[in-house]
């Protein structure tokens, strides 16, 4: 009995169990169906029928008809093309072509619009074969075709897709977009201006109006002119300011403040005197965007620039190697910074200008895509300005440089001068200015003369007689040598003699001098007394080549004996010259 009762219980629990999944099964299809399209009783009731010409199964073909009725200025089918559902029935006919008008105007100058940009399919599915969009394949039922500013808020102009019955879904502006038409309108509608342009100026001819086509010369000319302007009124203001630091900020930043105003007024203009239409209104607002943005950026820059000046007049002064150590230590440290400041300004420059401009939405699935591509090209392109920059940041991190080293680079004398992103400039001991690429310099060997203490040893060779005194030398050499400021500790002073040949020898005298370049003043300066000392007291110790004309030695002041050889034939001769005046014909009695 207990089993026969059992059974009407699974009846029922079966029963209900198909009932549910028929009815999600029902549930998910309607959800399906709704993710494809917005269902509507009806469409536009107010308006006529829709034009063989519309075409509106597609976001792009819709969009296509629309721009092809309002340049025919035909806005009544245009209309057709506008989600009327808001506004009542009897008055869709009028408001709808007027609406269809003024939109045609936002778009024409909001925002640049392009119909083959936009789906051809009808369910407006992405497609991407390579499948790295997450989105690919997947129907949607409304999409972005503009989004435009007004007052700091956003206004999005968007296409949905709409079904009546079983009717073939269309694609029209939605509603809602339909209904800040008018705002957008008083926006980005026709300025004062143009209601003063006849009307054979406001054909088409190209992608601009013929009236634009005029107007643009005229606009860029007095931007020029405005620009000029600014920069010499900066430059008589840096002349009028008092010499100084304040000065040479003010000459610096003529050319930024420039731009600056000239990108201040073209806003203005744009804003309150005349409109564009959008491929020149975009094209003027990234140039404007770019333009401020390098221009605040560069005045950044001057200001650390003049800042930095300051602190090294103050604190070093004149850049060498006299100066202490700490301070030379503190002003590589200070070019580093600004490095990092340059550094941290293009990038916080460079996102905002990409962030307004709004390349990340319309570009960032194809930059991703493309990827390894671009880093694989950038990798090649930039390997030596990353190389400089890196080797930059690795000179100023282990400093094996500082600003105001002493350095021997390729044989020549020079003073590090700035150490920059991509160079070092390098000040040689006749005032010129030597441009080394960083990954050059940090490549070659090089002498560094300061990097641990500014002493050095000179050293200077004489070459004397072999019969000249060394110890009158020394002791001369030592006392011209204490007479010198830059000569220090007196104790390491030497003098030998380091070589010899069979008519000369070489005399070396080393001192140790405070600096580099004060030693080798020092060096020329002893060397001179010494020379003169020898010149005027010893000149007989100068080397000299002996050529023999004479047994009568010059030097020694005395005439030779003559040798026993010379002796007899000096004997032989008197005798024959004796013999010959007592015979004349030479023969002996």
């Amino acid at each position: 009995m207990k089993n026969h009762s059992a059974w009407p219980m699974w009846c029922v629990l079966a029963v209900t169990l198909l009932f549910t999944s028929v009815s999600m099964a029902q549930s998910q299809g309607e959800e399906s169906a709704d993710s494809r399209w917005f269902t509507m009783d009806a469409i536009n009731t107010g308006l006529d029928d829709v034009p063989e010409e519309a075409k509106r199964m597609s976001p792009r073909e819709t969009i296509r008809s629309f721009l092809n009725f309002t340049e025919e200025e035909n806005y009544a089918d245009a209309a057709h093309l506008l989600n009327l559902a808001d506004i009542d029935p009897s008055e869709q006919a009028t408001r709808g072509a007027e609406l269809a008008k003024q939109l045609a105007e936002v778009l024409r100058r909001g925002e640049w619009l392009n119909a083959s940009n936009l789906p051809g399919r009808q369910d407006a599915a992405i497609e991407d074969p390579s499948g790295q969009n997450p989105q690919a394949g997947q129907p949607r039922r409304n999409i972005e075709l503009a989004a435009l500013r007004v007052d700091g808020q956003a206004y999005d102009v968007r296409l949905g897709r709409y079904r009546v019955g079983e009717e073939d879904p269309v694609w029209l502006i939605m509603p809602e977009s339909v209904s800040s038409i008018p705002t957008l309108y008083e926006e980005y509608g026709p300025s004062m201006l143009e209601s003063y342009i006849p009307e054979r100026f406001k054909a088409s001819f190209g992608v601009l109006k013929v009236w634009e086509w005029l107007a643009i010369p005229v606009f860029l000319v007095t931007i020029g002119i405005v620009g000029v302007a600014t920069y010499y009124l900066v430059g008589l203001i840096a002349r009028v300011l008092p010499s100084g630091v304040s000065t040479i900020f003010a000459d610096q930043i003529g050319v930024p403040v420039a731009l600056i105003v000239m990108s201040l007024v073209t806003q203005m203009l744009l804003d309150y005197v005349v409109s564009f239409s959008a491929v020149a209104t975009t094209t003027f607002r990234v140039l404007l965007i770019a333009i401020m943005a390098w221009g605040a950026g560069t005045i950044a820059l001057r200001l650390v620039d003049t800042i930095m000046l300051r602190m090294t007049r103050r604190l070093v002064g004149e850049i060498d190697d006299t100066k202490p150590k700490d301070k030379r230590r503190l002003l590589t440290s200070l070019y580093a910074l600004r490095r990092v400041i340059i550094l941290i300004t293009v990038v916080s420059v460079s996102v905002y200008v990409l962030g307004q401009i709004q390349l990340f939405e319309s570009l960032g699935l194809s930059i991703l895509a493309s990827a390894s591509v671009l880093a694989v090209l950038v990798g090649i392109a930039g390997q030596a300005v990353l190389g400089n920059i890196l080797s930059s940041f690795q000179l100023s991190l282990a400093k094996p440089i500082r600003i105001g080293d002493l350095v021997i680079f390729e044989g020549q004398w020079c003073y590090v001068e700035g150490i920059f992103y991509t160079f070092i400039r390098l000040r040689s001991w006749d005032e010129r200015r030597l441009i080394v690429p960083v990954t050059y310099f940090t490549s070659k060997p090089f002498e560094n003369l300061s990097v641990k203490s500014t002493k050095m040893y000179r050293f200077m060779e004489l070459t004397l007689h072999l019969s000249a005194d060394i110890s009158q030398v020394r002791e001369k050499f030592f006392e011209f040598a204490k007479e010198e400021d830059s000569v220090i500790e007196h104790h390491k002073l030497l003098c030998y003699v380091t070589g010899q040949t069979e008519h000369a020898q070489t005399v070396t005298c080393y001192l140790m001098t405070s600096d580099p370049m004060a030693g080798w003043t020092a060096e020329m300066n002893v060397r001179e007394k010494l020379m003169a000392y020898i010149r005027d007291e010893h000149p007989d110790w100068w080397p000299r080549d002996v050529v023999v004309i004479s047994h009568h030695d010059i030097a020694r002041g005395e005439r030779a004996a003559p040798t026993s050889g010379q002796q007899k034939r000096a004997t032989g001769e008197t005798s024959e010259s004796n013999d010959s005046s007592d015979s004349p014909d030479g023969s002996a009695e």
